[in-house]
């Protein structure tokens, strides 16, 4: 069930849903005056939060962009940049270069940031803003590669290669199963390396608990998640071009008689490019949140007809799920995803 607690955590406990409401009556006057935006207000709400719990570290997700983020007011011990990819560009930027200049936003002087991929149209982009900012950057596959990983039933496994140790080899085992988490992995395992030069003293052991338990620890939900099986149901919150496209590859690696496809997605992106990529023979259910921002279910019916996607609207997600499982068989494959949004409104979840 969706709960805006789950957005602020401490090891792995949600905020109360009384300090959330003493939150707001205590900045009531400071609201009504200044208006800021739901993101803003909940990232006060956790920097209040953290700052009163005395918690040692904050691992602080940006919410769009990085440069004029409401989270980017900290001076961190480390940065980290995941990966660029073209999303929410009516507001970043139309080419990957200006995206990552957004992202660049984050990195602070004279403070280490780790990017967990490279790309060649955005690595100088990192690399001058680092430079001007005097802060050490690593690209994290300089210094690790995945040499294997095989996806399980409950977990994904890695056979990793320390590029300055070429004998050693790093067995990890992650709750996280989606295949992307392979270039993921990497950007953990560097600024783990990282936090052990500033004097941290994170060991291989807890480094592999903190992995294999990671959804149990952080209470993650809706990445490549599976909700059950026979039929299998995976969920995700996969939402622009890059994302389907590791979504995509995750499917082709399963094992399936029939491929259906549960989506919606928000009514702010331009979904042509995802629409022109999802597999032909494949079934369609399409949804929508209820959210404001929820693009109608019969307009993105319209929409996939035009790419040649056959399927039906169901605009309850749960409605949709129950209708394809009432008609799938045992062996087929049902995805979840197109938006945060459509996830987080899984009763399964």
């Amino acid at each position: 069930m969706q709960s805006f607690t789950e957005r602020i955590r401490i090891n792995g406990q949600a905020i109360p849903e009384e300090r959330v409401v003493s939150f707001v009556e205590k900045n009531q006057q400071f609201i009504e005056f200044l208006a800021p935006s739901f993101f803003e207000l909940s990232v006060g709400m956790a920097f209040e939060y953290f700052a009163s719990e005395k918690v040692d570290i904050a691992v602080i997700e940006v919410g769009l962009g990085g440069r004029l983020d409401s989270t980017n007011v900290i001076s961190p011990l480390l940065s980290v940049i995941t990966n660029i990819g073209y999303d929410h560009t009516d507001i970043l930027g139309k080419t990957l270069p200006k995206i990552a200049f957004e992202k660049a936003g984050i990195i602070k002087e004279n403070t280490p940031v780790v990017i967990s991929e490279r790309h060649t149209e955005t690595e100088s982009v990192f690399n001058e803003i680092a430079s001007e900012r005097k802060a050490p950057i690593f690209f994290a596959e300089d210094y690790f590669e995945v040499k294997n990983s095989i996806q399980g039933a409950t977990s994904l496994d890695f056979e990793i290669v320390n590029r300055e140790e070429p004998g050693e080899v790093i067995k990890l085992s992650s709750q996280l199963r989606g295949k992307y988490q392979t270039k993921n992995i990497l950007g953990v395992l560097k600024a783990v390396d990282v936090l052990n030069g500033i004097g941290f003293r994170i060991d291989e052991y807890s480094l592999a608990k903190g992995v294999e338990g990671v959804v149990s620890l952080t209470q993650l939900k809706g990445r490549w998640q599976q909700l059950s099986e026979q039929p299998t149901v995976i969920c995700d919150t996969a939402h622009n071009v890059d994302g389907i496209t590791e979504i995509l590859e995750s499917i082709k690696q399963a094992k399936f008689n029939k491929l259906w496809m549960i989506l919606g997605f928000v009514s702010d992106k331009d979904i042509s490019g995802i629409l022109e990529m999802l597999p032909k023979d494949a079934d369609y259910v399409f949804c929508q949140a209820s959210v404001p921002r929820a693009l109608d279910a019969n307009e993105l019916l319209k929409n996939a007809k035009e790419k040649d996607l056959k399927g039906i609207v169901e605009k309850d997600v749960n409605q949709a799920l129950s209708l394809v499982k009432s008609q799938a068989g045992k062996d087929d494959f049902i995805y979840v995803g197109g938006s945060t949004f459509i996830v987080a409104e899984l009763d399964q979840l």
